[in-house]
């Protein structure tokens, strides 16, 4: 493994970019500065160029649908290009999140997903789209549908097992720290499923990560088997085993790969190993990510930075 960069210190300029989806995708953040002014042909090179990368892909079509005027910019782009799939998924992610903020409908969404997948069979991100709009407006079927489509089409989509995880972890809240629980098997399952460099790995962690919000939620900040949650026997072979995963294969190449640093540096602090979390702090950087630090109902700032002072002795 290489030495981790220098220590983060207190510096304003790096915390005044916490949060940002983009993570550290350099060029996504360019092209995304551009796609807000209207100026779209950089965001069609970029999709053109990250191809069939399915979670470079749909990290970057979702961060650029969430951007301000995403629909119009993207609709501009299609009537440039009819038969563009590109622009097709662009305009119909940005259609969910417009429903999503209660700003359109979940069926003109859904709609235009639809039409994007047909233009692009192979391509999950339009499935993809439909598993976010399921998350908040569809069925548990159609929730499970939408998901085995994006899988059927990339078997290790990182953002669709996130989701699938999240929604498991909400099933059964009042039966309390289950060790046996739906959710564990599910991401044991796609973890052991997955290659051995999958980042995929990591979901175990997630999946404790995401009981631990629904438990707080349902039983308080400070439910009585919290600590059995996070140092229970299953806890710390699952989280020695994703800890360790990182340190043998790192994959800073994954799109998302910051998504996971922060889930597993939240364990590991909850684990009571701050050594541990330290080192994950230096690699997450400036790029904290809402979830897990917002768990249960908290300021995901005050608490990121709470948390990375506390690992890295600066408190």
């Amino acid at each position: 493994m290489s030495p981790p960069p220098p220590p983060l210190g207190r510096a304003r300029k790096r915390d005044a970019q916490l949060f940002d989806p983009a993570l550290c995708d350099a060029e996504l953040v360019d092209v995304r500065s551009q796609f807000t002014q209207g100026r779209w042909a950089k965001a069609r090179s970029l999709l053109v160029g990250t191809g069939d990368d399915w979670d470079r892909r749909g990290h970057r079509v979702v961060v650029l649908a969430e951007t301000p005027a995403a629909t119009a910019w993207a609709r501009e782009w299609l009537l440039a290009e009819p038969e563009s799939a590109d622009a097709a998924t662009l305009l119909a992610c940005a259609a969910v999140f417009t429903a999503l903020r209660r700003k359109g409908t979940p069926a003109a969404a859904e709609e235009a997903c639809r039409r994007a997948a047909a233009l692009h069979p192979a391509d999950p991100t339009p499935w993809l789209g439909l598993l976010l709009l399921s998350r908040a407006f569809g069925t548990e079927e159609e929730f499970s549908r939408h998901f085995d489509q994006v899988r059927a089409r990339h078997r290790e989509h990182h953002h669709a097992h996130h989701l699938m995880v999240a929604r498991l972890a909400e099933r059964t809240p009042a039966s309390g720290h289950d060790p046996l629980h739906e959710v564990y098997d599910f991401a044991a399952w796609a973890a052991e499923e997955s290659p051995a460099d999958s980042p995929l790995a990591v979901l175990p962690v997630i999946a404790h990560a995401e009981r631990y919000r629904v438990l707080a939620a349902t039983h308080g900040h400070t439910f009585s088997n919290a600590a059995q949650h996070w140092s229970g026997r299953r806890a710390r072979q699952v989280l020695r085993s994703a800890f360790d995963w990182w340190l043998e294969w790192e994959r800073e190449d994954h799109p998302r790969n910051r998504v996971d640093l922060n889930f597993l540096a939240h364990a590991k602090l909850c684990e009571g190993r701050p050594a541990e979390a330290a080192a994950l702090f230096h690699r997450i950087g400036s790029h904290a990510t809402p979830a897990p630090w917002s768990y249960p109902d908290l300021d995901p700032h005050k608490a990121f930075l709470a948390a990375r002072s506390a690992a890295l002795g600066t408190a």
